[in-house]
């Protein structure tokens, strides 16, 4: 860090959520020296917010503890090596040398030789899609592997060392500045996956065991009857500004913003990044949803819906939403399968009403959009209840008077409790998907083919699903 230059500086606040220090410190010129020596009353002067100065004094201070801890450990190594030679041996040595071999990482781990079919994606500078991403995902998570010497357990720093290396060797992958946490969770969760099926492996067992995963206990459940506090001690990778006081002071600034009338939304978009690494951990160790809710409030707001599933995917699922109805609402209104059905029936009795093209439009997009499960032959009651009480635990839409311009209500509901109103059928559909995905909740089977349509859609899969 001692030798990085401005912009190198620049990068690193971007990848820890400070993007909006980069002005500042391009204006006072901060080379990596010059932050390293910044102290208290510096960085009060030269950041704002509170919150900000809290954040980059602890990542100085960590990275300062780090380089002593690396120097201190090498002498100790050496006189301790000359001096008791028969101390450090055998398994002794291993212990002693396995923090200097986690400090080491970062000089001498370099991208594995990714298949020609990757290569070709990140030559053209092009921003991967769903199925390329988890293709080198799967990548880095084997090499780690062997970094690892077989170990599924990487600690927090050395993920953030190799998601560092990947974004440095494909600036390109790096969108919005924002590219860090969402490879970083990525590569976390292709390890949780891989760990999953594996019984026989003692410190994959051990890990389980420590963390609650006991035999005959659900996740949920063990999860359940943990206090919030005890749930913040148990996230043992998470960085430290993540932690503690300060992770409490987010929570409770967004609980007290969702309250307001008139809200703060670009500190609304901040604090939502930050705590974006504890919030996944939580959905993907099946945290109840009223409890996550309850954490994050704006998650009920369709925005922030949509603006977490980007985060996760890349995809802007409001716009391929309206692109996808607006393409195949009338090849779907055309169908035979839906002709007698009861909403075609109803929206061919409300069209005669009105003659404004706009009307007509939203009609046909709102009636294609509740004739998806019919057309694909799934449960429709796990799609969207019309003028009837919502039934189904997973994700369904309540829609009320759907071709009533001026009484029409879209509501995205789940586990049978309302999570957000919406403004019409793309909203509504758009949530829909979204709430799947953000929640991490598994699809029915009797939705499955619905779905599949649309995220193949959404995801632009080379060769997606068709209508019938």
């Amino acid at each position: 860090m001692e030798n990085w230059s401005v912009e190198q500086v620049c990068n690193w606040l971007k990848q820890r959520n400070l993007g909006e220090l980069v002005p500042k410190f391009r204006e006072e010129e901060i080379s990596g020296a010059a932050l390293l020596a910044l102290n208290d009353r510096m960085v009060q002067q030269l950041v704002k917010k509170i919150g900000h100065q809290a954040v980059l004094m602890d990542l100085i201070k960590k990275y300062q503890q780090q380089k002593s801890g690396l120097e201190s450990l090498t002498y100790c190594c050496e006189t301790a090596s000359q001096k008791f030679p028969e101390v450090i041996s055998g398994k002794n040595l291993k212990s002693f040398f396995a923090r200097y071999k986690t400090l080491q990482w970062t000089s001498s781990y370099a991208l594995p030789d990714f298949p020609y079919d990757v290569k070709c994606i990140l030559a053209e500078k092009k921003c991967p899609d769903h199925s390329m991403r988890i293709r080198i995902i799967e990548f880095l998570q084997a090499d780690m592997t062997k970094y690892l010497e077989g170990s599924l357990y990487p600690n927090s720093q050395q993920y953030n060392i190799v998601v560092n290396a990947l974004l440095q060797a494909y600036p390109f992958l790096d969108e919005d500045g924002n590219g860090f946490l969402l490879w970083k969770r990525a590569l976390k969760d292709r390890f949780k996956y891989v760990r999953r099926p594996i019984e026989d492996d003692e410190q994959v067992l051990r890990n389980k065991c420590k963390f609650g995963h006991r035999r005959g206990q659900t996740r949920k459940s063990a999860f359940a009857e943990n206090k919030l506090d005890d749930v913040q001690g148990q996230v043992e990778e998470e960085p430290a500004h993540l932690k503690g006081s300060t992770m409490d002071l987010h929570i409770k600034w967004l609980n007290q913003e969702y309250m307001k009338t008139q809200r703060n939304w670009e500190e609304v978009d901040n604090r939502m990044n930050v705590t974006i690494e504890i919030r996944r951990k939580m959905i993907s160790d099946k945290a109840p949803l009223k409890d996550i809710l309850r954490l994050f409030p704006f998650l009920r707001c369709p925005y922030q819906l949509f603006r977490e599933f980007q985060l996760l995917t890349h995809m802007d699922i409001y716009k391929k939403t309206v692109e996808i109805l607006e393409i195949y609402s009338e090849n779907i209104l055309s169908l035979y399968v839906v002709r007698n059905n009861p909403i075609n029936i109803m929206l061919q009795e409300n069209l005669k009403q009105h003659t404004d093209e706009d009307v007509l439009k939203y009609m046909k997009m709102t009636a294609a959009c509740l004739l998806l499960p019919e057309v694909f032959g799934d449960d429709s009651s796990l799609f969207a209840a019309v003028n009837e009480e919502v039934k189904a635990v997973t994700p369904v839409l309540e829609v009320k008077n759907p071709f009533n311009v001026n009484s029409c209500e879209f509501a995205l509901y789940i586990e049978r409790e309302e999570l957000a109103q919406l403004d019409d059928c793309t909203m509504a559909l758009a949530a829909l998907v979204a709430a799947f995905h953000v929640f991490d909740i598994p699809c029915p089977k009797r939705i499955h083919r619905t779905l599949n349509f649309l995220e193949s859609l959404v995801f632009e899969v080379r060769n997606p699903a068709s209508l019938p």
